[in-house]
């Protein structure tokens, strides 16, 4: 990562509060002020994962939908409502509007952004790209819209392994960003020539393998859950690797009783709605309280709260908190999406 997009990552984490703390009452007052809100504007709520377990359980109950940031996208595609208030990070939101540019988007803030989208600034990208015409470009889900429009194709973790495969056979050689991570793991599984950015998320980068292995030693029968954004001497540790749809699918499936899982901490509420009667533990990050930059929970992610959602949905133009994308760019970002999609689709037949 450039010293400028450091920078650019440290000023956004200093401004990256949640919000204050609510007494009980005035959580329901907000929820159900939210879901009549909600009714009122055509709007429905979609929120990732990584979000507060307070926001996942709004958007469920108010008939949205929790899942990661593709699946996000694609139920506010196919939902009907004329409006979606996405809880999640920018990208996020740019994503819905670029696969629905007919409705309204708005986010809690969109001050909600993410280190490894602030970490491949646009210019600075192309210029990467510039200089290795002869390779096939290939970006994470996890970046804006502007470094999408110049890619060759858009990828989630979910299918990283299977695309990078697809097209090392075809003898295309990648560009790969934005994080370092996971293109160094799908290097490593498909044995493909991957040049990667330099680039990491925050939350993952912190986790630490001695720390995974002092807390598997004290529960000698846990499984590790490592999502690929992890350091490769995390991932070396993990009984499963997967995308965040893909932990939560082996937490449910896996007959272990007790879970160390190395991604968002935020992540904990599906997978306790879904194996209430299974055990989860945080993998150790690299600092506690002051030192430590996330703690297993994204800075950004904590930005989407109660307050501030009301607030977008009482106010008609949402508090200047709407997503535009420019209607040539999103063409542009949409050929890679749409080619990622259809694989998707043939992945699943």
């Amino acid at each position: 990562m450039s010293a400028q997009a450091k920078e650019l990552v440290r000023s956004h984490l200093a401004h990256a509060d949640g919000e204050q703390e609510m007494t009980r009452e005035q959580r329901e007052f907000y929820r159900e002020r939210i879901k009549e809100k909600l009714q009122a504007r055509d709007a429905v709520m979609v929120a990732h994962y990584y979000t507060d377990p307070e926001i996942q359980a709004l958007a469920e109950e108010s008939g949205g939908c929790v899942a990661d940031s593709l699946e996000m996208a694609r139920f506010g595609k196919e939902h009907p409502a004329s409006t979606l208030i996405v809880a999640g990070v920018r990208f996020m939101g740019e994503t819905a509007k670029i696969l629905s540019p007919e409705k309204r988007v708005f986010m809690p803030t969109l001050e909600a952004t993410c280190s490894l989208d602030i970490g491949c600034p646009e210019d600075e990208f192309a210029a990467f790209r510039e200089q290795h015409p002869d390779r096939t470009v290939v970006v994470y889900a996890n970046t804006s819209a502007a470094v999408k429009a110049r890619a060759d194709w858009v990828v989630t973790s979910s299918i990283a392994v299977e695309l990078i495969e697809y097209l090392d056979q075809r003898g295309e050689k990648i560009l790969w960003a934005p994080d370092q991570h996971l293109g160094a793991y799908v290097r490593d599984k498909t044995g493909a020539d991957v040049l990667c950015w330099d680039g990491a998320c925050i939350v993952h980068e912190e986790f630490k393998a001695r720390g995974v292995e002092d807390l598997k030693a004290a529960h000698p029968g846990a499984a590790v859950l490592v999502h690929p954004e992890s350091p490769a001497s995390v991932v070396a540790i993990a009984d499963v690797v997967g995308s965040t749809s893909q932990l939560i699918k082996a937490a449910t499936e896996m007959p272990n009783d007790t879970f160390i899982v190395a991604t968002d901490k935020g992540i904990f509420y599906k997978m306790q709605q879904l194996a209430p009667e299974k055990t989860f533990i945080e993998a150790p990050t690299a600092g506690s309280g002051a030192t430590c930059r996330s703690c297993a929970h994204c800075p950004w992610m904590a930005m989407n709260g109660l307050e501030n959602t009301l607030a977008v949905l009482q106010d008609e133009n949402g508090c200047g908190q709407e997503i535009f994308v420019d209607p040539d760019l999103a063409r542009r970002a949409m050929v890679p999406l749409d080619r990622m999609l259809d694989f998707g689709k043939n992945l699943k037949r």
